[in-house]
């Protein structure tokens, strides 16, 4: 018998909406993750038909723990807020630069752009922001304590360890609980991060199960592909456009990228266009603040990055990369390129074409054989993204904005730039704790994805009881 309780607000029915709230037994309760939720779920009939904020109480929240700063685990938090919430937001230290950035963007896209009104809403979180550094225990109240550990997804991002003693553990067999939620786990071997080790002991865990069908490419592998469809579009003289997340996946492109570059020097990479003077753009003021963020936090990067940046190669900030700020900027170069043919990779937000900067790019492209769309991440039902990936390749449209655009651009996936752990590597992570949980709980994947975990849960770890959550 468990002396607490867990309740899921959101990444139950689908990946997005992540929002878990523990409860012990004198009724205060944690929260783990606020997201937003996307694509289908945001639908009549979805897991948030209807209006995106804060459908339970939040009086009894003692404070929120954020894994990681993507907008499907933080992008609830300003209607958290205004319901009345106001202790602690515990993040890690990397989290806590990050989150006012991506926070202030996600509400001019959702809520409102009355700067007045940002500024204020910005000033309150910030005030409740307190950064934890990781594996250190922080004690929320008697009995109550909290641990963060790195989880190799994006920098900053983390699983969260809790701890129960005294009366919140009273049918606890050697007095403590320990609850794992395991936010979004990274695959081994991602650029820039280290990768997430297993903790000691957990008696539940609350696991994402995005990947929990699939299995990744390795690093090698994934990056030439990428130097293969990049050659291929500058054989026919046209763009590869890559619709990317402006934080993890933007910056880990752009570190592939530069090795790419380096490699291969001013070798021809295709058509007499050498690889030295191949134009990389980032078209998101968003990406590139991020990433002028993450280059400030460097001393947070892996060994691999450090030395890198040591040896005198700088893979955020390289000569050919180039940054798009102002709009009419922006505009520009959609009609420049969509034009004149000049090769080029375009890198834009938002990741599942559901707004943003690459809408713009694949209206204007997406009927050229010439170009190319490279999807580097999870395209969540019901997403642009998802429908360019499952009907391009048939030749298919795509509904853009309203209206619908035929899909002659050659369409590529990339599965090993997932920022997410894949089927074995989340079953690992559960095998690798000394002392295993009695019960894992999958949350944040699609049915198929969580059906697959299951099994794989349950034929590795025949004692641990699996549940999927509804």
């Amino acid at each position: 018998m468990n002396d607490f309780s867990i309740r899921h607000h959101g990444a139950v029915q689908g990946v997005t909406g992540s929002c878990h709230e523990l409860l012990v037994a004198d009724g205060r309760s944690l929260l783990v993750d606020c997201g937003l939720f996307q694509g289908a779920e945001l639908s009549g009939e979805g897991a948030s038909a209807g209006e995106p904020g804060i459908d339970f109480p939040v009086a009894a929240i003692q404070a929120l723990v954020v894994t990681h700063v993507h907008v499907d685990h933080v992008g609830r938090l300003p209607y958290l807020v205004a319901a009345g919430f106001r202790g602690p937001i515990l993040c890690s230290e990397a989290s806590a630069v990050l989150l006012p950035l991506v926070l202030e963007d996600a509400i001019k896209v959702g809520m409102t752009r009355d700067s007045r009104l940002i500024a204020q809403v910005l000033r309150q979180i910030e005030s409740q922001i307190v950064a934890l550094p990781y594996k250190r225990w922080h004690v929320l109240a008697p009995g109550w304590r909290v641990k963060l550990h790195p989880a190799g997804h994006i920098l900053g991002s983390a699983f969260v360890e809790v701890a129960l003693t005294g009366d919140l553990a009273r049918h606890a067999a050697d007095g403590v609980w320990r609850v794992v939620f395991s936010g979004d786990l990274g695959a081994p071997h991602t650029a820039l991060l280290a990768a997430p080790k297993s903790p000691w002991r957990a008696d539940v865990v609350v696991l994402e199960s995005t990947y929990g069908d699939r299995q990744h490419v390795g690093r090698v592998d994934r990056r030439q592909q990428l130097q293969g469809v990049i050659e291929r579009a500058l054989r026919n003289r046209g763009t590869v456009l890559i619709p990317a997340f402006s934080i993890g996946r933007t910056q880990e492109l752009l570190y592939d990228i530069e090795s790419i570059i380096a490699g291969c020097g001013k070798a021809d990479a295709a058509g007499g266009v050498d690889w030295s003077a191949l134009e990389i753009i980032v078209d998101s003021p968003l990406a590139a603040s991020l990433t002028g963020a993450y280059q400030r936090l460097r001393h947070l990067w892996d060994a691999e990055a450090r030395q890198r940046v040591a040896r005198g190669r700088h893979p955020l900030a390289f000569e050919q990369l180039y940054t798009v700020d102002a709009h009419s900027e922006h505009l520009a170069t959609v009609d420049y390129l969509s034009r004149s043919g000049r090769p080029a990779v375009v890198i834009a937000a938002s990741g599942m074409c559901t707004g943003g900067r690459i809408v713009n790019y694949l209206k204007a492209m997406l009927g050229d054989p010439r170009h190319d769309v490279v999807f580097v991440g999870y395209q969540a039902a019901g997403t642009p993204g998802q429908a360019i990936q499952k009907f391009g390749p048939r030749g298919g449209y795509v509904d853009l904005d309203g209206q619908r655009f035929d899909i002659r651009a050659a369409v590529h996936t990339l599965g090993g730039y997932s920022a997410h752990a894949d089927r074995d590597d989340l079953v690992r992570f559960i095998k690798r704790m000394r002392h295993r949980p009695s019960e894992v709980r999958l949350v944040h994947g699609d049915p198929d994805a969580k059906a697959a975990l299951q099994v794989a849960i349950r034929e590795a770890l025949p004692a641990v009881r699996v549940i999927v959550p509804v």
